[in-house]
């Protein structure tokens, strides 16, 4: 836990300083909550920043740089966070790099400027990413149902005028059932049409992602990764340098701060650095362990499950009598332990443990014990 001196000469927890709750998340990297912790590393890296000045053009190029050497595209951006992606790169397929475009945005008069998104890949965050493709003044067309976006019905939306790009969501809160990336990016690129994928939480496979042919990949730096709040944009060098173009406009409001391009490149390093067969199996264990405790509790069921999206993560499914009273015990108890409530109507909550201590879930099933028993 950060600390801060007193004039007294004794530590402060940030926590008692600000008067703020010390809570448990074990509901992932979850932004109302603060996303994730950050590596020792990078907080040292971006405490080194912070009273230092930068050429902030030449930042960027060092984060272009790291990002294609870790992913293998082309280049890299760091932007404000995976929302101001979406809105960027959206504006940088309608504008390329033209200044006269970039300044005229939100108006996309004479612009390419209809994106066409899955039906079942509308998804929010805290505002929906229909949202963040209208702030760049770009329209929507959705493909497909919420239950079902075919192949043919993304080819039926990218045969109209007028098609800015293809834009794809892989992630754990999409619905019905999975559409072949591969297969919805070639679609587009045959009609020459360029295809983003936002993968927020998706950092551990990006290179897979990348992999689809995407022209733009767009993931979250504070997710998984643990640097400060940034979004991290991979791809073609054309349209990277139309994102950071952005600048210019629009994204003005969007931009990224030296101690969060800082701290990515802190991040990118330690990522390279540590063995992630190891910390997958290590993470394994911590939830099987955690699944054979909880497994003890009268009425309980629980079981290790996958991260649909094909994330190298395995979570907690509890499957308890009244899972929503069970959450409320939970996040009024002290201290506050928060869960995935997605599937509550069916008495499932979902736990993810990666960021937490051993001490942490120790306090996680002593609350469960205590609420169910």
């Amino acid at each position: 836990m950060l600390s801060v001196t007193t004039t007294l000469g004794n530590t402060m927890s940030i926590h008692d300083r600000y008067r703020l709750s010390v809570v448990i998340n074990a509901k992932g990297t979850y932004t109302p909550l603060g996303v994730y912790r950050s590596p020792d590393g990078v907080a040292a890296a971006v405490a080194q920043a912070l009273p230092e000045f930068f050429v902030m053009d030449e930042l960027g190029d060092r984060a272009s740089e790291a990002i294609a050497q870790v992913t293998g595209a082309q280049a890299g951006a760091v932007v404000h966070c995976t929302a101001a992606g979406i809105t960027l790169a959206v504006a940088a397929t309608m504008t390329g790099g033209d200044p006269q475009r970039i300044s005229a945005l939100p108006d996309t008069t004479d612009l390419h400027n209809r994106v066409v998104l899955p039906a079942s890949h509308v998804v929010d965050y805290g505002h929906t990413n229909v949202q963040g493709i209208r702030l760049s003044g770009a329209r929507v067309d959705l493909a497909g149902t919420e239950d079902k976006c075919t192949i043919t019905d993304l080819e039926a939306e990218l045969d109209g005028p007028d098609i800015a790009c293809l834009m794809l969501v892989s992630s754990r809160l999409t619905k019905g059932e999975p559409i072949d990336l591969v297969a919805a990016v070639r679609a587009a690129h045959r009609r020459g049409v360029p295809a983003i994928i936002d993968a927020a939480a998706q950092f551990p496979r990006i290179a897979d992602l990348l992999a689809t042919g995407a022209d733009l990949v767009l993931v979250s730096g504070q997710k998984y990764l643990g640097s400060p709040t940034a979004g991290i944009v991979a791809g073609s060098w054309p349209l990277v340098q139309s994102v950071r173009a952005q600048e210019k406009g629009i994204g003005r409001v969007m931009k990224p701060t030296k101690e969060a391009i800082v701290g990515v490149l802190a991040a990118l390093e330690e990522w390279q650095a540590f063995d992630r067969v190891k910390w997958e199996a290590d993470e394994l264990a911590k939830v099987d362990a955690f699944v054979t405790a909880a497994g003890r509790i009268p009425d309980v069921t629980a079981e290790v499950v996958p991260d649909p999206a094909g994330l190298q993560v395995s979570r907690v499914l509890l499957k308890v009598p009244d899972a929503k009273r069970l959450a409320t015990e939970l996040e009024a108890g002290t201290p506050p332990i928060y869960v995935m409530t997605d599937r509550v109507d069916d008495n499932e909550l979902m736990l993810e443990l990666v960021p937490l201590s051993p001490d942490e879930t120790a306090t996680i099933l002593a609350h469960l014990w205590t609420a169910l028993t």
